[in-house]
């Protein structure tokens, strides 16, 4: 088996990849596909964040403005 490829690399003038070679060629997509998941959950973990925060503003703006009434008031 090893010598069919070999006398076929050489008629071909290429060589014969190794077996990790093959095997990184296999895993071609691996680092982009990991990076784009990664991208998505840090998006939605800032969209989760901007929501939360908003809410909290809004709730700090009720209690401002409620305790400038107060003061006005008094």
């Amino acid at each position: 088996m090893q010598q069919d490829i070999h006398k076929e690399s050489v008629a071909n003038g290429s060589t014969a990849p190794s077996p990790k070679r093959r095997r990184l060629k296999g895993d071609r997509g691996e680092g982009v596909i990991s990076a784009a998941i990664a991208v998505l959950i840090m998006a939605f973990l800032g969209a989760a964040m901007w929501i939360g925060f908003q809410q909290m503003w809004k709730a700090t703006e009720a209690t401002t403005n409620e305790k400038i009434m107060q003061i006005g008031s008094e």
